[in-house]
């Protein structure tokens, strides 16, 4: 009797990791945590549409749940603004993981990206440093951070760019360092999932080669 929180699931790997929950029976509710009006595509599925920026709302999403996948996250082209994509970016999955802290959830799932760090000079990876290291100061039992290169798979909008992009690294694979290849989507979902049910403990942090594990 468990029940799963994900935070982004329209995205490319939420998207993944919702198909993946709702054809499995590991839980018993997936609870999804959404800006914008989003029809539950199961029965199982509840669907609880807030400001993230609400606190209280924010934690009743969370209370009660076991595990979180979080893998929100937006684009300089969605949004140029940087204070509001820190927002998203930056905002959601900490005040989610210290909410997880303070709700004793067991393990939280966080997709990040390969090369984050707080000391990085580029504001992408810096950013997604940044959230890891204040992640990692919460009490969770669990913490995984997942470190994806380019990714693969269907996406609902075109990026011509990195479409172009993945043909030429997909084709370059078996030259590229492990944790640089791309990866599917998918795959990156399925070893989130694995780890919540294998119950991961400490802080991780698994690349590539950590992701293609069965």
């Amino acid at each position: 009797m468990k029940t799963a929180v994900l935070i982004g699931a329209t995205g490319l790997i939420g998207g993944e990791i919702l198909h993946q929950l709702i054809n499995q029976s590991l839980f018993t509710e997936i609870r999804i945590l959404v800006r914008r009006p989003y029809t539950a595509p199961d029965p199982r599925v509840r669907v609880l549409q807030l400001d993230f920026t609400d606190k209280e709302a924010f934690r009743k999403g969370i209370q009660g749940s076991h595990h979180v996948f979080c893998a929100v996250g937006t684009t300089r082209s969605k949004t140029p603004d940087l204070k509001e994509y820190r927002k998203i970016d930056v905002d959601i999955p900490v005040t989610a993981a210290k909410l997880c802290a303070e709700e004793n959830v067991i393990s939280f799932h966080l997709v990040s990206s390969v090369g984050a760090s707080g000391k990085s000079s580029n504001f992408y990876t810096r950013m997604k440093g940044e959230v890891e290291d204040t992640v990692s100061g919460f009490s969770i039992p669990g913490i995984i951070f997942y470190r994806p290169s380019l990714l693969l798979g269907k996406r609902k909008e075109r990026r011509t760019a990195e479409k172009i992009s993945g043909g030429i690294m997909k084709l370059l694979t078996p030259v590229i360092p492990d944790k640089y290849k791309p990866i599917q989507a998918s795959t990156v979902a399925k070893a989130m999932i694995r780890d919540a049910m294998s119950a991961v403990k400490g802080t991780k942090v698994y690349h590539y080669a950590e992701m293609i594990q069965n």
